[in-house]
């Protein structure tokens, strides 16, 4: 299958590896060279520590969602389809200026609106964001949720743990102070991990709260990054018509723009807000197959 394929992507295998290794690191170098040395023995280590762990377990548990649901694939077509009529009829577009039904040449299948063709899973996905190498897997309708939830996690973790590393950072060096110890290999150790941290903090943290901030400007304007880059073509190439062309195109009206809470809503689902931070899963209901606008219920 091509979602298995998918799986087998090398440079997403990568990214996996590299994606765990680190939030295995985080927790190791939080726990032994920063909770247990500054907070030993008293009650801020306890909870430092099951704080930290339990922001750990929800990413892991978002990020495990994200990489093993379904995006949104197109189901394949049983039997071949001729397609060799439509192939010569110019595609529909609507009034989002995005394609309507059309007939995906790589994969033979029809493909419902939004869907757009995966060079990587090798498959149509509904509503595709993106295919993301962190996940080895499509952002699309049926995971952008959990994908979400793994950016939120992920930037409080680098939060926290950048916080953890400095306020031990500066235990330490106070104590140093009143102490007068010599330097021991030991201490460059600790130093040494608390700059991979630190490193690993910043450039994770600002990294996720870009693409969280991009996912959520998505989500409000209701376009896909595909589609943003498709509509500015659009709006170029009409700009660029219209000034060589003496009459002016006829004016298509704006569509109707749904409430941002509403758009919200499809995505992570009619639940409480607070449902929202958690990887529940969430269907939207189906009528004769597939629906593309409809409000998902959870299902616990």
């Amino acid at each position: 299958m091509a979602f298995l394929r998918c799986r087998r992507d090398p440079c997403g295998i990568i990214c996996l590896i590299l994606t765990y290794f680190s939030v295995f690191y985080a927790d190791y170098v939080v726990i032994q060279y920063v909770l247990i040395p500054a907070y030993a023995g008293s009650l801020w280590c306890t909870l430092h520590g099951s704080v930290f762990n339990l922001i750990l377990f929800l990413l892991l548990a978002c990020h495990s969602k994200a990489v093993f649901s379904d995006p949104g694939m197109v189901p394949l077509p049983d039997t071949a389809i001729d397609f060799s009529d439509l192939r010569s009829q110019s595609s529909r577009m609507n009034d989002r200026g995005c394609e309507g039904w059309t007939v995906c040449s790589h994969c033979e299948t029809y493909r419902p609106p939004r869907a757009h063709h995966c060079r990587v899973c090798q498959r149509c996905i509904r509503r595709m964001d993106h295919h993301c190498p962190w996940i080895n897997n499509c952002v699309g309708e049926l995971n952008q949720k959990y994908f979400i939830q793994f950016l939120f996690y992920t930037g409080m973790a680098s939060l926290y743990s950048l916080m953890l590393v400095v306020s031990a950072w500066v235990w330490r060096i106070r104590n140093e102070r009143d102490s007068d110890e010599e330097e021991t290999p030991s201490k460059h150790l600790i130093v040494a991990h608390y700059i991979i941290l630190l490193v690993e903090s910043i450039l994770f943290g600002v990294f996720v709260m870009v693409i969280f901030y991009d996912q959520l400007v998505s989500i409000i304007t209701d376009e896909t990054p595909i589609e943003q880059m498709r509509n500015r073509l659009m709006i170029k190439d009409r700009g660029s018509t219209s000034s060589s062309s003496a009459t002016q195109p006829p004016h298509q009206p704006p569509h109707t723009r749904k409430p941002k809470l509403a758009l919200l809503r499809e995505v992570f689902g009619r639940g409480s807000v607070f449902c929202w931070l958690l990887p529940l899963h969430s269907s939207p209901p189906t009528v004769g197959g597939i629906t593309y606008s409809s409000l998902p219920d959870y299902d616990v």
